[in-house]
């Protein structure tokens, strides 16, 4: 007997993932397709749409292949916000522009605050202006390429391309439109006609809805391609980390949510709209919820980055060198801004550091600065959301970087804060199906994916991981020149036809 069973993709910055899930929240089956971004030039990271298709049929059709389940609805989720630009009929007129990890619209970000003002930018937007923001890419597209804005009409990002080859339904979330600054108004929770108009006059932009909502059903083209059976529900779906926090529950009120992934995501739901030029205000996930959001550029990148670096070895044995090499790493401090950083310094031109390097130190030693620096930026992030009225009451971690316990660890010891970890972390992919289940079934995310453990932060490191925090907090701005400089000089070597130097770490696949 088949049994009844959903769908849930999620396409990510380093592999695709996809999920058969009962309807009762049991993992059937789980699939990864892996790949790798394209690095034109410093500060550019794109990836061509067709991709996220290809990926998507492949995952389908690999988890039906066995013919055990039937298929009743399908989520989708992705990371962003992106800048898929098409013409009227669909057609990608250019490879989509990814999220803050692409910062080349740093013209654009200071000439529309100047137009439009950072304090009404931020009052109608929830957000300021920076590398995350998808409006400002639009305008850089319009600016630098004019022979392709000229010919666009519409605007994707993973999950709305996904939903629009299943379904043939244009449309985007609610969630992901409030990260498009300036083009939306995060008060009406609809698009502000004015700026968009100005910035984008020809662009069709799509019409909103939530990310559990029915954004169609499957066709009977669709069908054919990805093995799917034609007229299911396909849900609108969302940002992968809005959907990361949906799979493990973090949608309350005082929720803070870890998404432990190539970079790292945190989202937490607030009572009221509130804001910071520092971080991300946005609406949520779900009708009735807004969040105060934040993200580093590079978390679980820097470890597989370095992992390449040591000849590859298996994720385990580096973390057993980790907790060999105990906290503080022997007396190493890492900077993690090796593509930038977003939040909370929102500098684009920040660049990573290593510093008390002696000839003494180990592989180990920089795999645990390596994660210690991540968690230092978490504790930062978590320190500007509480100064911006912000009540973090519960903390949980969702991604592949759960996996294996060190990291976890060191970010509760750094941050004080305990962890809940749910039975399930796969993520996006997870949420999404659970979206989706919802569309025909009373689904419960706490029955679905209960918690696991409680990872808790020990007391008697408190002491040595404040006094590395302030050394943390210093390294920035005695570094921030120096760290700009070199930025330039990357610059001036790509112009001068030197070969690519990559802000963003090749990665085929997240661990921590």
């Amino acid at each position: 007997m088949k049994v009844a069973a959903v769908l849930g993709v999620d396409i990510g910055t380093s592999s695709s993932k996809g999920v058969l899930v009962d309807t009762d929240g049991r993992v059937v089956r789980s699939a990864t397709r892996s790949h790798e971004v394209s690095r034109p030039r410093p500060g550019w990271v794109e990836m061509d749409a067709d991709v996220w298709w290809q990926e998507f049929v492949a995952l389908s059709r690999e988890l039906l292949a066995p013919g055990d389940a039937d298929v009743v609805a399908v989520g989708v989720s992705g990371m962003g916000p992106c800048v898929l630009l098409t013409d009227a009929a669909g057609i990608p007129l250019r490879p989509a522009i990814l999220y803050g990890v692409d910062t080349r619209s740093t013209q654009q970000i200071a000439r529309l605050t100047e137009r439009f003002g950072a304090e009404e930018i931020l009052r109608r937007c929830g957000s300021a202006l920076s590398s995350q923001a998808a409006g400002a890419k639009v305008a850089w597209v319009a600016d630098n390429e004019p022979e392709f804005f000229a010919r666009a009409r519409r605007l994707f990002m993973p999950s709305s391309w996904l939903a629009w080859k299943l379904t043939d339904h244009y449309v985007l979330d609610q969630h992901s439109a409030s990260q498009c600054t300036p083009l939306y108004d995060t008060e009406s929770q609809d698009w502000y006609a004015p700026w968009a108009t100005e910035i984008a006059p020809d662009l069709d932009l799509p019409p909103l809805r939530w990310p559990g909502e029915v954004a169609g059903t499957v066709t009977s083209r669709a069908a054919a391609e990805a093995g799917l059976p034609a007229g299911v529900p396909v849900i609108t779906g969302t940002i992968d980390a809005w959907s990361e926090a949906i799979s493990v529950g973090a949608q309350g009120v005082g929720d803070l949510m870890l998404m432990y992934g190539t970079t790292m995501f945190l989202v937490h739901t607030v009572t009221a709209r509130l804001t910071n030029p520092s971080l991300w205000g946005t609406v949520g996930a779900l009708p009735r919820t807004r969040n105060l959001a934040g993200g580093l550029a590079t978390s679980g990148a820097i470890t597989a980055w370095l992992r390449e670096l040591f000849g590859s070895p298996d994720y385990p044995e580096l973390l057993r060198l980790a907790e060999a090499s105990g906290p503080g790493a022997q007396g190493l401090l890492l900077l993690p801004y090796f593509a930038g950083e977003r939040t909370p310094i929102l500098d684009p031109r920040a660049r990573g550091f290593v510093a008390g390097l002696t000839v003494s130190h180990t592989r180990g030693d920089l795999y645990r600065a390596a994660l210690e620096a991540t968690a230092l930026g978490v504790r930062h992030n978590i320190e500007t959301i509480e100064a911006s009225g912000g009540d973090i009451r519960r903390v949980v971690a969702v991604g592949g970087g759960t996996q294996g316990g060190l990291w976890t660890q060191i970010v509760s010891d750094v941050t004080g804060r305990a962890q809940v970890i749910p039975s399930q972390t796969i993520g996006a992919s997870y949420g999404a199906a659970f979206l989706a289940a919802r569309t025909g079934w009373p689904a419960s995310i706490e029955a679905w994916n209960p918690v696991k453990e409680i990872r808790q932060p020990r007391a008697e490191l408190a002491a040595d991981y404040d006094e590395l925090y302030e050394l943390y907090r210093e390294l920035y701005t005695s570094s921030k020149r120096v760290a700009h400089a070199l930025a330039a000089r990357q610059d001036r070597l790509m112009a001068a036809g030197a070969p690519a130097v990559s802000d963003t770490p090749r990665t085929e696949g997240v661990a921590p």
